[in-house]
């Protein structure tokens, strides 16, 4: 019987582990390519999860079950995304930014963009923005991504863009911004190039950044 990649969803809704893992294997199987397999099983179960941690429907110990049940999803789709992907793109650094320990979302964006052949320098959580800085200039990357998932936290996206004003660095690479608190409204406040609402949109934003240059 075909997977239903709503069925993929709905397992790591409940925090199934193996199940996810089982049936995102079994879909692959089947042919079915790995970002519909992302979009409408992995990502879907992701947005109920988050819509129902807001409705206070579920809590923090239910969601990193839910997390850690995508990452299970993930580790399968993963090696099969990037072997099938163009390469030869421009490299994207991502972090989560300094005082924030929050990684699922930073984590689906840069499976979408390494899914579409980007080289991605992925810095993890609580990074600063010396550290940004550092790796930008080490590595000369088109886009930087920072993610924050509290009001708090979300401040230290201006630091950053501050900082690489103040160095002389903001006109030679594009910010992109996202995460729960994060809206359009505040990334043209820090004078971000752009906010994306999901992994697709920053997906897509990221391709315009780099439209036209070369690797």
């Amino acid at each position: 019987m075909a997977v239903e990649l709503q069925e993929i969803a709905k397992a790591l809704i409940a925090g199934s582990q193996d199940q996810v893992r089982q049936l995102v294997g079994e879909a692959l199987k089947e042919g079915v390519a790995p970002q519909e397999i992302l979009q409408k099983g992995l990502i879907a179960g992701m947005d109920e999860v988050g819509r129902r941690f807001k409705a206070n429907e579920m809590f923090v110990p239910e969601v990193l079950l839910c997390a850690r049940a995508m990452h299970a999803g993930m580790d399968v789709l993963k090696p099969v995304m990037v072997e099938g992907a163009q390469g030869n793109k421009e490299k994207v650094v991502i972090g989560t930014v300094k005082g924030d320990l929050h990684d699922i979302g930073k984590n689906l964006v840069i499976m979408m963009l390494e899914g579409a052949g980007f080289k991605v320098i992925d810095l993890g959580m609580n990074v600063s923005p010396e550290k940004f800085l550092e790796v930008f200039e080490a590595e000369k990357p088109a886009v930087i991504g920072m993610s924050a998932m509290l009001t708090t936290t979300m401040q230290a996206m201006r630091d950053t863009i501050a900082l690489f004003e103040k160095q002389g660095q903001r006109h030679k690479v594009k910010f992109l911004v996202g995460g729960a608190p994060v809206t359009a409204e505040f990334a043209n406040k820090i004078g971000a190039d752009g906010y994306g609402a999901d992994a697709g949109e920053a997906l897509e934003l990221v391709k315009e950044f780099t439209l036209g240059r070369s690797a």
